[in-house]
């Protein structure tokens, strides 16, 4: 057996499902905001394509995927990111992958040396996958609390020169996950200036990237921060998308990493042998996707409407703000974290998850302890209902006098 597993926390749902244990909420439909699995309708010309290139499945497809396919997605990211025709090389620079839970967990293991000494740098609070990842590939995640500008980005710049020198991929998360903070323009400069002094590689997860306010400035990509500071090789940098949030397709098992050649070269030799090829039918629904915008705005809208209509309700109970991207709110609580998360469910059957499941102690601090996740990814409504849930949960309490 791999000991290297022995070092794996429960994931955040198993330990959910402990603190649950011994609860009898009442009898009313549960409402879950605690996972992020959109729950939207997927697009009905994705399907119709997957429906017809069924006869695919008679195929072996390629780990470097079809050349449409990798055409499409550098059509679209080249747009979006404003790269300038011909900046992203669909052949060297982009390689499709089953969604960016596999892409994000399998790339350090193409990346990392494994060495006693080797470090994994991430954001904390993070996705889970990120410390995972660094473990089972033989190396130590080094968290970075995310409390500048009041509890959103990374405090890069406390983090030590030793480490940094340790150090062989930083994980990236703009928009955050679980807060939507988005990076800036000069926090990339600066941690590139720092992977070039320091010589790592920065894997970027952008999966939230296309969930934003549908009149703001769409969220900067680290393949728009490497054009617009001259980088135009990506070196160093090597970024993850997926159709999931963006389309709601979490069943189709779709995404792409895109930037520096060279990562990817190796990245391709890995995944030769690893035996992670897209299904053919399942990347020419992809194209469809990708291809396709107004889907897209339909779903920012969506969830324009459920933000305005959730924030009015939890205002005047929580420490709750409208996020910059994704669809995740990330209040304060007025007590324990999972005391919170346990009550609300045994009292009014709504599911949040507990921020510190979402986070290690680093530096005496956890900074997911006293606030909760909350994902509006079902139906307005439904959304509506957990709020107004969720008020009379803290009104109830704060009125008896248990908050």
């Amino acid at each position: 057996m791999n000991p290297r597993l022995d070092d794996l926390h429960p994931y955040p749902f198993q330990k959910l499902a402990q603190l649950f244990e011994g609860t009898q909420p009442p009898e009313q439909a549960h409402i879950a905001l605690s996972i992020g699995e959109p729950k939207h309708p997927a697009p009905a010309s994705v399907l119709d394509t997957l429906r017809d290139s069924l006869a695919d499945v008679a195929r072996y497809p390629a780990t470097k995927g079809l050349p449409e396919l990798r055409e499409a997605i550098a059509t679209w990211a080249t747009r979006r990111f404003n790269l300038g025709t011909g900046n992203l090389d669909p052949d060297t620079q982009l390689l499709p992958l089953n969604g960016t839970r596999e892409g994000l967990f399998s790339f350090a293991q193409a990346m990392l040396s494994g060495t006693p000494d080797s470090l994994v740098v991430s954001p904390n609070p993070f996705y889970q996958i990120y410390e995972g990842a660094a473990l089972l590939a033989g190396a130590q995640p080094y968290f970075v609390n995310s409390t500048r500008d009041g509890g959103g980005l990374p405090e890069f710049s406390n983090v030590p020169s030793g480490i940094w020198d340790r150090c062989e991929v930083v994980y990236l998360c703009s928009p955050g996950n679980p807060n939507g903070a988005v990076m800036g323009l000069e926090d990339y400069r600066q941690l590139l200036e720092l992977a070039d002094r320091h010589d790592f590689v920065i894997a970027a997860d952008e999966c939230y990237s296309e969930i934003h306010h549908p009149e703001a400035e769409p969220p900067l990509g680290m393949l728009d921060a490497c054009r617009q500071l001259g980088r135009d090789d990506y070196r160093r940098c090597v970024v993850f998308h997926s159709l999931s949030k963006r389309s709601n397709l979490p069943g189709l098992r779709s995404g792409f990493a895109a930037g520096d050649a060279d990562c990817l070269a190796r990245f391709l030799r890995y995944r030769t042998y690893h035996g992670c090829a897209m299904p053919i039918h399942h990347q020419k629904a992809s194209i469809t996707a990708w291809n396709d915008e107004a889907h897209v705005q339909a779903n920012r809208e969506a969830y324009r409407a459920k933000f305005d209509a959730v924030l009015p309700i939890l205002a005047p109970w929580l420490d709750v703000a409208r996020p910059e991207a994704g669809f995740y709110l990330w209040p304060r609580t007025p007590m324990d974290d999972e005391t919170f998360a346990r009550a609300l469910y045994n009292e009014e059957n709504v599911t949040v998850l507990p921020g510190r499941y979402l986070s290690r102690t680093s530096d005496g601090v956890n900074p997911g302890e006293n606030r909760v996740r909350m994902a509006l990814v079902a139906s307005q409504e439904e959304c509506v209902e957990a709020a107004q849930r969720i008020a009379r949960f803290i009104e109830r309490r704060t009125q008896n006098g248990s908050i």
